[in-house]
């Protein structure tokens, strides 16, 4: 936490579901962007997406809103959320 009410959150998020081929990691970024929150975006073995994503609290919660639609494509079973660390990171990518 820092002067100006530059208090960031950090959260880790796993999404289940049909969440790989649809396109997930590249309207995640484009989500993160418009967010305006840091972090990144991969594929896992098992068909999950992981994402870590940091920033406002606000944008973090809204980029966590819009994993449980995804894109278009997507059919998300769950988003599962857990505090992360806040690792000071200042842009979003694809892993």
């Amino acid at each position: 936490m820092g002067d100006d009410g530059a208090m960031r959150s950090a959260v880790d998020v796993t999404v289940t579901g049909r969440v790989q081929g649809v396109s997930f990691r590249y309207y995640a970024e484009r989500e993160a962007d418009r967010l305006g929150v840091a972090g990144w975006v991969r594929n896992e073995p098992d068909g999950t997406v992981a994402a870590h994503v940091e920033g406002a609290p606000g944008a973090v919660d809204g980029f966590v809103r819009w994993c449980h639609d995804g894109p278009r494509l997507a059919h998300v079973e769950r988003v599962d959320v857990r505090d992360g660390p806040d690792e000071g990171l200042t842009s979003f990518g694809v892993r």
